[in-house]
């Protein structure tokens, strides 16, 4: 099999949890998106929540600005985001479900229920030119659903796979590979992400269908104990073994 290289896109949203604890500059979550660059992400992912708890609206202006590598804007399907996106144009724009009361997001969006809701968002987003993804479960039926209303990339999530031990876990797993394939043979590129941790990114790295992966809070939480360059530097060595490794395979 020919060696597809995995991206790694960081997401620097809990660097703003911790600044904005104490309401002050710092710490910067531009700054850390910088290191983050520097330290093997391909990408930077933020979150900007209509409550407004981590990432802040000057936040994304300055990334917009200020880095050099694609920035994956997150957003719920509401007419504020919409109008926030197409001001500043991201790279990308990955759809999520969103709810006030959760403390992050809890599961991937509905596609399937939402189809009517969500194609004018993916029209306007795809038509600015900004490439649209929609954050979904592994299942066929919300890809499907993705595909039908246009979006060109679908990021399965992969919390209940993190979550679970054991047959369970291989269960989720499964499912994982499975969704992802199903997205290569219907055209959809495939993102993953959502609760990875070293012990966790190597299965999903390996399935050669996924082309990047999203992965921030553990970052951010390891950052504590031997600092964010080294974190990420990890994180991509693991991804890249782990890629390599399932290349030489052939599988």
């Amino acid at each position: 099999m020919t060696y597809r290289r995995l991206r790694l896109g960081v997401n620097i949203d809990h660097v703003a949890t911790i600044r904005n604890a104490r309401g002050s500059r710092h710490p910067d979550p531009v700054r850390a998106a910088g290191v983050a660059v520097k330290a093997g992400a391909d990408g930077i992912t933020a979150h900007l929540r209509e409550d407004r708890r981590h990432i802040s609206d000057e936040d994304i202006t300055r990334l917009s600005r200020e880095i050099e590598v694609p920035l994956n804007l997150e957003m719920a399907a509401t007419e504020e985001m919409l109008e926030i996106a197409l001001r500043h144009k991201p790279h990308a724009a990955c759809i999520v479900p969103e709810k006030r009361q959760e403390r992050t997001t809890e599961g991937g969006l509905d596609v399937v229920a939402g189809l009517d809701h969500l194609e004018p968002y993916v029209a306007a987003l795809g038509g600015a030119g900004i490439r649209v993804s929609m954050f979904v479960e592994p299942e066929v039926s919300q890809l499907d659903a993705a595909a039908s209303i246009g979006a060109p990339v679908v990021e399965l999530h992969t919390g209940a796979y993190c979550e679970a031990d054991g047959e369970d876990q291989k269960q989720e797993f499964a499912r994982i590979a499975s969704a992802a394939a199903h997205a290569e043979d219907i055209g959809l590129e495939c993102h993953a992400g959502h609760g990875l941790t070293y012990d966790t990114v190597i299965p999903v790295a390996a399935i050669p269908t996924i082309v990047e992966l999203n992965i921030g809070h553990f970052l951010v939480g390891e950052a504590i104990f031997g600092g964010l360059d080294s974190a990420i530097r990890r994180m991509r060595a693991l991804m890249d073994t782990a890629r390599a490794r399932d290349a030489g395979q052939g599988t």
